[in-house]
């Protein structure tokens, strides 16, 4: 379905949030390599630690059971798929990250996991032919919505399921995100771009003839420090505060949210994530 004149092409809207989005990306940043292996721990241990609610949320709401084929697009460590594969048939988890996919084997031998098999590629570089068996019961892709061209990359969601299609993303900026929009433009001069939301994702179906189910629910983050000094470099080194003057700036924006709970140094923000969701005809 074309979009109706004098509409927006969300599609458009969508590659260009993320162009923009992507064109602020620190250089040479290593922090987000999911390549390196203990970048892949470092999200492991949060996504488990801080991230309870959301995926006992997420598991709750599959309709999933002991017959089900799951297709998890951008699988990370294993958030979804290691607590998902005892109730399921079997997972084939898409995840190109070299570290991510490590770890997520790692887990999965480690908890006499059989039923999960990983594919080392981007959900863009997956052939249907060659790298799938579809079609399957459930295709899943959890906060990994980073395709350029969503339409496209929904289009192969879709047509590799025979049951429903769930995906989740952010509805507002995620608490990291809101200050990475605060501190960008002090730090850098330069404006912040936020990522594509739910709501253009939505438009995108809807331009589609996907009339989709939407759900919103809570995304609690937190960082937890031995001290504040690791939390000041920390985000030091998250927003490329260099000199001293760049340093100043991120110690006084971040110094009114820190707490102490016990001996730890804590920071933490609440936003929302929606579960965006159809079944096929």
């Amino acid at each position: 379905m074309e979009p109706a004149a004098g509409n927006p092409d969300w599609n458009e809207v969508w590659k260009e949030r993320q162009r923009l989005h992507e064109s602020i990306r620190i250089p040479n940043d290593p922090s987000h390599d999911w390549s390196r292996k203990e970048n892949a721990e470092r999200y492991d241990a949060n996504s488990r630690a801080e991230y309870d609610a959301r995926i006992r949320i997420t598991l709750d709401g599959l309709k999933v059971d002991r017959t089900s084929r799951v297709l998890d697009i951008g699988a990370g460590p294993g958030t979804l798929a290691i607590p998902l594969a005892p109730r399921v048939k079997e997972i084939t988890a898409v995840e190109p990250g070299a570290g991510m996919a490590a770890i997520l084997k790692s887990r999965a031998a480690a908890a006499g996991i059989s039923n999960i098999s990983c594919i080392g590629k981007t959900w863009e570089e997956i052939d249907i032919a060659s790298d799938l068996v579809p079609p399957y019961d459930v295709v899943i892709a959890s906060l990994s919505l980073t395709m350029e061209d969503i339409r496209a990359a929904v289009l192969k969601m879709d047509a590799v399921s025979r049951g429903y299609v769930c995906l989740y993303w952010f509805v507002d900026m995620p608490f990291w995100e809101r200050m990475y929009a605060d501190l960008w433009e002090p730090l850098h001069n330069t404006r912040y771009y936020s990522g594509p939301k739910a709501d253009c994702l939505f438009n995108v179906l809807y331009e589609l003839g996907i009339y989709a189910n939407v759900e919103v629910f809570p995304l609690d983050k937190q960082y937890r420090f031995s001290t504040r000094d690791e939390l000041f470099g920390f985000f030091f080194r998250r927003f490329d505060a260099r000199s001293m003057a760049q340093q100043e700036i991120v110690e006084r924006y971040l110094a009114p949210l820190i707490r102490t709970e016990g001996t730890a140094c804590v920071i933490s923000g609440d936003s929302h994530f929606a579960k965006i969701w159809w079944k096929k005809a």
